[in-house]
């Protein structure tokens, strides 16, 4: 290999193409990591014998560690064995922060029939048997069984068992019914995770009547508010417990708009990304310009979808978009008439570019 001969204070010639490695900065370790005192390898061969409960040396034999806890799964169950129906699986299930209590899954035989068991049996049982966990899970169960027709999330149903059970412990709701705080809750649990549903389809799901929905919502809204401040201050009763499980992220949102309908309206009608996108941007501008001010944001969202998909040559037709709406198709051909009348305003000269749009396809008034 030939070398390169340079005089005093030469630099030589770097390639523009050529990179310059940069030394790395220095960091210290601070990963704690089992070693043999003996061999003192790196990596170390540690070896984990949970049979024994010992951590040893693969290299010397040498015990590192006794005691150690085998955390790896327990595959064999003996549930489905011929024993009588019981369960003899040595573990219960994880601890539910939804409910209360100690959650002891634990069961402890009668043994002799003594005085000392059955006295042990009833401390047991008194602990375990918690009449408000009862409640808790019907509810959760009715929440489970309510969310399913409407195609929800999993966070939404995790949100809105959360919040029912804030509401449980503050116990503001006693005597109430039910269903409606189950309604109220899922209406701010949709609200607060950018998927609202109307006061319509939360009747349809619960068999609670819109009005009682939207007293309850109000009722619910006051509390949560109420008690965020309260958690602000730095005071926190028992009841704000559930409600520090969705955290400090609950806001007082004021009344849903067009845009929030019109992603969900344009998945279930089969549009395309661009018509939707299209869409959302239309019903962002209008509540600028004010075409359809004092309208629902129900009839706002379908008259944006019948404008969008016929400026980018996908059309629906108003019938299509007031099954998926639960609006009348004159209600959307009277929005669209008042959108018609702004589409200077409303329609941005670039989504006609390279033919994506045209404003000839708008269906005239």
């Amino acid at each position: 290999m030939a070398t390169s001969v340079y005089s005093p204070g030469q630099i030589p010639d770097v390639p523009p193409n050529a990179s310059i490695e940069e030394e790395e900065e220095w960091r210290q370790n601070l990963n704690v990591q089992m070693m043999c005192p003996d061999c003192q390898e790196f990596p170390p061969n540690i070896v984990e014998e949970f049979s024994s409960g010992d951590s040893v040396c693969g290299s010397c034999g040498l015990v590192l560690g006794d005691r150690i806890i085998d955390t790896r799964s327990e595959w064999r169950t003996f549930a489905n064995d011929e024993s009588g129906g019981d369960d003899p699986s040595r573990v219960g299930s994880a601890a539910n922060p939804l409910l209360n209590g100690p959650q002891l899954e634990t069961s402890i035989s009668f043994g002799d029939g003594g005085q000392r068991s059955r006295e042990l049996n009833r401390a047991h049982a008194k602990l375990t048997n918690n009449k408000s966990n009862k409640n808790l899970k019907e509810a959760y169960q009715r929440i489970q069984a309510v969310c399913g027709p409407l195609n929800l999330a999993t966070d939404i149903i995790e949100t809105t068992q959360q919040l029912f059970k804030a509401t449980e412990d503050n116990k503001m709701f006693k005597g109430k019914n039910t269903d409606a705080i189950i309604a109220g809750c899922l209406f701010i649990a949709c609200r607060q995770l950018g998927s609202p549903r109307t006061f319509k389809e939360i009747n349809r799901a619960t068999r609670v009547t819109k009005k009682e929905v939207g007293r309850t919502f109000k009722l619910l809204q006051n509390f949560f508010v109420q008690q965020k401040k309260i958690k602000a201050g730095g005071v926190v009763p028992g009841g704000v417990i559930g409600l520090a499980a969705i955290g400090d992220s609950y806001q007082n949102k004021s009344s849903t708009e067009a845009k929030d309908f019109v992603d969900r309206y344009c998945d279930q009608l089969r549009l395309a990304l661009s018509s939707m996108k299209i869409a959302k941007a239309i019903a962002e501008r209008m509540s600028s310009v004010g075409s359809l001010a004092g309208r629902s944001p129900l009839s706002a969202a379908a008259a944006c979808i019948y404008m969008a998909s016929h400026l980018m040559g996908d059309p629906r037709t108003p019938k299509e978009i007031a099954a998926v709406a639960q609006v009348s198709d004159g209600t959307i051909r009277t929005a669209y008439k008042l959108l018609y009348t702004e589409k200077d305003k409303l329609i941005d000269p670039t989504w006609l570019e390279a033919g994506k749009g045209d404003m000839n396809h708008l269906p005239p008034v």
